[in-house]
């Protein structure tokens, strides 16, 4: 099988990785959005996907009894094993999607944060993940929404494509695992996104800007959504379970 380095089109992340900075310090806010959705559907053993730096898998630790980071870009592998080289509990790995990962005990839970929409192959990248997650386990994925907004951003980071729920649905589905949660997130975001990126024709979010959204667009999104699903968003959130033999 392909080692998967040749059919992930994401470019190199390295320090100032365009992706970074919507989840950098102008926006923590944000951040804590992220965190608090997928906190969740996690278990005690987490594999990350495309970890980056670390930071979003380290707010996990307290709650975990295995954490395996990984990415397939070597500065962050780098960055990652020095991170993290006083915790026996972390395993540090290198690998793109889809592979067979060198995984040497399966974890209940996979995490992978604005990862899937760079792969060719997404439901062989899920099928990659399931072989390595116990039965009845979680894999919590996160992407951009809807091509509607897809513009100069998307194109530079290396986005194959962005998803609906219908679009991910047919994904999880054909490689055979169940939805258990799916829905449109970030409304207001999603629209702040495209009058900023496709109708502005911004083609790489300012941090002044993002630390204004980050400050006042987060918090009311995460208000409404308490009380409505929104029917768009600027982010699709999908958890699937790996199926359950039956005896």
């Amino acid at each position: 099988m392909s080692s998967g380095y040749d059919r992930v089109v994401q470019p190199a992340a390295g320090d100032e990785a365009l992706e970074n900075h919507l989840g950098g310090d102008e926006a923590k806010n944000y951040r804590q959005y992220e965190f608090d959705m997928v906190a969740p559907h996690v278990g005690r053993s987490m594999l990350e996907i495309g970890s980056g730096l670390g930071h979003f898998a380290e707010q996990f630790l307290p709650r975990l009894d295995r954490l395996v980071v990984s990415d397939f870009d070597p500065y962050c592998v780098e960055q990652l094993e020095k991170r993290f080289a006083a915790r026996d509990d972390v395993e540090v790995l290198q690998f793109g999607l889809p592979t067979d990962i060198p995984l040497r005990d399966k974890v209940d839970t996979v995490v992978m944060m604005n990862v899937l929409e760079h792969i060719e192959d997404d439901a062989e990248a899920l099928r990659s993940l399931a072989r390595v997650t116990l039965p009845g386990g979680r894999i919590v994925i996160w992407v951009p929404g809807y091509m509607q907004l897809y513009g100069d951003f998307d194109r530079k980071v290396g986005h194959v494509q962005r998803y609906t729920p219908k679009t991910l649905a047919t994904t999880v589905a054909k490689a055979g695992l169940d939805v258990e949660v799916l829905k449109p997130i970030n409304f207001l975001g999603g629209i702040a996104w495209w009058v900023a990126v496709r109708r502005g024709g911004v083609g790489y979010p300012d941090p002044r800007l993002v630390k204004i959204y980050d400050r006042t667009v987060v918090p009311m999104t995460r208000l409404i959504e308490r009380f409505v699903r929104p029917p768009f968003g600027q982010t699709v959130f999908c958890v699937a379970r790996v199926p359950v033999p039956k005896s």
